[in-house]
């Protein structure tokens, strides 16, 4: 236990000094003036303070103001040695925050019984704030494994939603990261950019409801075909609805609005403006960027700049102005992950095709 003593007498202070190592585990730390003091701060450690009230230059209420200017002494016991017995004082080294006070000349007998009290209120503290740091290292570290289980789940799920086509696997998490370019350009929190990218390969997740016919279809769908295909979007929040999981709540939502229009005429429930949840406007835009710039079944894939062109076309009326701003601002990231994307696919299909030379050798 480190107790600072601060007094201009030298007397005084060598009695204080010689006091504090009669008291068990505790160091002193003597200076003989305000300034020595302030100079030093705030990197000067000290668990108590026991100052001399009447000094030059600054007082002890005064230099002690100063001291807890620092947050990090904020709640530092500090004991005023006085021999003024005016209750104007005293009063004033209450309001500055005195826990006690030692009367000049010092009682030996006094010093020990005072001044062991507050240090084992010091002790009792800082075992308090051991145990709420603690507490608070736990809490964190149950909540990361908790995450880190929630990420898990969602990685299968996504896995699963992506068995019949594979390509489908890599345009979740193209719309993913996407999506999480757009959400932190529009400004949103990281940890909410960070949520959307873990919660956004789940919105096709009602896809698995699909039947092959239709999700795998070559070519344009019927009219038939294209309102059982828009079913998706309410049966993935039917499947992630009323979990605890704050990811897959969030997954839920996304997969309920994500085709939802700015002008009310998506689907499934005709929402319009920002009755849309903020996830499902970002998402919508990664989806469809990612849908335009890819070949699928019924297109060849867009070119970068015509996509750009049709989604900035539409900002207001398909998707949400400012969403669609943040998508500009975000193009260099998107196009970067773009390219890496269509890279490792490259590359991912050479090894495919040496390994396959391998077995023909």
């Amino acid at each position: 236990m480190r107790i600072l003593l601060v007094d201009d007498n030298s007397t005084n202070l060598k009695l204080l000094t010689k006091l504090v190592g009669k008291l068990d585990n505790c160091e002193a730390l003597s200076f003989a003036s305000p300034d020595a003091v302030l100079s030093l701060l705030p990197d000067l450690d000290f668990d108590i303070a026991i100052i001399d009230y009447q000094m030059p230059v600054y007082n002890g209420v005064e230099l002690f103001t100063e001291i807890v200017r620092f947050e990090k002494y904020a709640q530092v016991p500090v004991i005023f040695v006085t021999a003024d017995k005016d209750m104007t004082t005293r009063m004033a080294a209450l309001n500055a925050g005195a826990i006690d006070f030692l009367t000049k000349p010092i009682n030996p007998v006094e010093f020990q019984a005072r001044v062991q009290n507050i240090v084992s209120l010091a002790r009792a503290r800082r075992q308090l704030a051991d145990q709420a740091e603690w507490l608070r290292r736990e809490v964190d570290r149950a909540v990361g494994e908790l995450r880190l289980r929630e990420q898990e789940i969602i990685h299968r799920l996504t896995l699963a939603a992506g068995y019949k086509d594979p390509e489908t696997s890599r345009h979740t998490l193209r719309v993913a990261a996407y999506s999480e370019a757009i959400a932190l350009e529009l400004g949103l929190p990281e940890q909410f950019c960070n949520d959307i990218r873990l919660a956004a390969p789940m919105h096709d997740i009602g896809k698995v409801a699909m039947p092959d016919t239709v999700l795998l279809k070559q070519g344009r769908l019927t009219e038939a075909e294209y309102r059982q295909m828009q079913a998706h979007a309410q049966i993935g929040s039917d499947i992630l609805a009323r979990s605890h999981s704050s990811l897959l709540q969030l997954a839920s939502e996304i997969a309920a609005s994500h085709h939802e229009r700015w002008d009310g005429q998506g689907y499934p429930n005709r929402l319009a403006g920002t009755v849309i949840p903020i996830s499902g406007r970002v998402v919508c835009i990664a989806d469809n960027f990612d849908a335009l710039t890819t070949e699928r079944p019924y297109k060849p894939a867009w070119s970068f700049d015509r996509t750009v062109e049709h989604i900035l076309g539409r900002s207001g009326t398909q998707f949400d102005p400012d969403c669609v701003a943040a998508f500009e601002r975000a193009l260099p990231k998107i196009r970067s992950i773009m390219e890496n994307d269509r890279r490792e696919q490259l590359e991912e299909a050479e090894r495919t095709l040496a390994a396959l030379s391998g077995k023909v050798a």
